[in-house]
C-alpha cells in the first residue's frame, strides 16, 4: 500500500510539474482528488485491510490527501498571481494618451416639438394632464359624441383589447376625464400616445398627439382664432397667418380644419404647399353641446372649443422632414441633426 501511495505521489509530482494555466490544474486536480480520482479509488481498497491496520492506513491515506492538496493549492496561488499580472498588462491604459471624444446627444425632434408646444400653451394659461393609453369605448367614443355606427370604431382603424377596452386613438377621451371631474373653468393641454390601423409616409399605426380644451363663460370661435395665431407665430415665425375652413368632428361643432399660411414661401406657392399657400396642421371647433351635458356642464351657460394635432405632423413641417418613419428607426445619423 505504501508503495502505491508513494508512486501516487512521483505522478502527481509529474503531471503537475510543467502546468502554467489554472484551468489544467484544475483538470489535473480532479483527476486524482475528485470524487472518481485516484486518491479515491485507492482509498477504496481500504476494506481489504485490516482491522486492525486500518486506524494506521488511514492516517497515511489522510496524510496523502493533505499532502496532494497542499500542492495542488501551492501551485494554484503562483499560477494565478502570474495570469492577474498579466491580465494587468493586457489592460493596462496609457494616460498620456488622448481620450475617447464623447459624443453629445441630442433630444428627438418629437420631444423637441413636445416641449416647445407645452411652452407655448403654458405661456396662455393651460396645464397638462396626461390620459391612460388603454382606454375604454366609453370615453374613446361615446363620450365625445361618436355614433357606435361610427367608421372610427370599425377594427381596421382600432385596436382593441377586449369587446370594451381598446388602445386610445385620441387623447381627446383625456378631456372627458377632466369634464367630469372639474368644474369651470377648464384650460388643459392632453399629450400622449395614440394608435390607429394606419402606415405610410405619413402616418404610423402609434404617433403622438397634443390635443386641448378650453370650457369657460362666453367662449367663442374668435376666442380659438386668436390662440391659434398666437401658437401658428410661436411655432413656425412671425407673419404666419391662420384660416378655418369647415369640416367636421362628432365632438365639436362647429367643426374646422386649421391651416397656416406656408412658412417656406410665405404663401405664394412652393412644394412643401403643393402650390397653395397653405399647409393643414390641425382640427379644432367649438365643443358639442351633447359632450359638455354628458360631463355634467350646463352649455346654456357655458360654451369651449377643443383642438387636436399631431406631434409628428408638427416636427415634420417645423424640421422638413419628408417621411414620418425616420421619427421612429432611431438612426443616429439623422437624429444627430437636431443638436442643440
Amino acid at each position: 500500500m505504501q508503495e502505491k501511495i508513494n508512486e501516487l505521489k512521483k505522478r502527481i509530482a509529474e503531471a503537475i510539474k510543467d502546468v502554467n494555466s489554472s484551468d489544467t490544474l484544475f483538470q489535473i486536480k480532479m483527476k486524482f482528488l475528485g470524487k472518481s480520482g485516484e486518491v479515491s479509488e485507492l482509498m477504496k481498497g481500504m476494506r481489504d485491510v485490516p482491522k486492525e491496520k486500518r486506524p494506521e492506513i488511514g492516517m497515511i491515506f489522510n496524510a496523502l490527501k493533505l499532502w496532494a492538496e497542499e500542492q495542488f493549492g501551492k501551485l494554484d496561488k503562483a499560477i494565478k498571481e502570474k495570469e492577474l499580472k498579466k491580465q494587468y498588462a493586457a489592460e493596462a491604459i496609457d494616460v498620456t494618451l488622448p481620450g475617447n471624444t464623447m459624443r453629445k446627444g441630442a433630444y428627438h425632434p418629437n420631444t423637441l416639438v413636445k416641449r416647445e408646444l407645452i411652452s407655448i400653451f403654458a405661456g396662455m394659461g393651460f396645464t397638462v394632464f396626461e390620459g391612460p393609453e388603454i382606454e375604454n369605448d366609453y370615453y374613446n367614443f361615446t363620450a365625445l359624441n361618436t355614433p357606435a355606427d361610427h367608421p372610427a370604431r370599425d377594427m381596421q382603424d382600432t385596436f382593441y383589447i377586449t369587446g370594451d377596452l381598446l388602445l386610445r386613438t385620441q387623447t381627446s377621451a383625456g378631456q372627458i376625464r377632466v369634464m367630469e371631474k372639474q368644474k369651470p373653468p377648464i384650460k388643459i393641454l392632453s399629450p400622449g400616445k395614440v394608435y390607429r390601423s394606419d402606415d405610410d409616409a405619413t402616418h404610423s399605426p402609434m404617433f403622438s398627439q397634443m390635443e386641448g380644451l378650453v370650457v369657460d363663460k362666453g367662449i367663442t370661435l374668435c376666442d380659438l382664432k386668436g390662440m391659434l395665431d398666437e401658437f401658428a407665430r410661436k411655432i413656425f415665425g412671425d407673419g404666419v397667418k391662420t384660416r378655418l375652413r369647415p369640416s367636421y368632428f362628432p365632438f365639436t361643432e362647429p367643426s374646422v380644419e386649421v391651416d397656416v399660411s406656408c412658412f417656406e414661401c410665405g404663401g405664394k406657392g412652393c412644394r412643401l404647399c403643393k402650390g397653395t399657400g397653405w399647409i393643414e396642421v390641425l382640427g379644432a371647433g367649438m365643443v358639442n353641446r351633447h359632450v359638455l351635458e354628458g360631463c355634467g356642464i350646463d352649455p346654456d351657460e357655458y360654451s369651449g372649443f377643443a383642438f387636436g394635432m399631431g406631434i409628428e405632423r408638427i416636427a415634420m413641417l417645423k424640421y422638413g422632414i419628408n417621411n414620418m418613419k425616420l421619427l421612429f428607426e432611431g438612426d443616429t445619423r439623422f437624429l444627430r441633426q437636431f443638436k442643440g
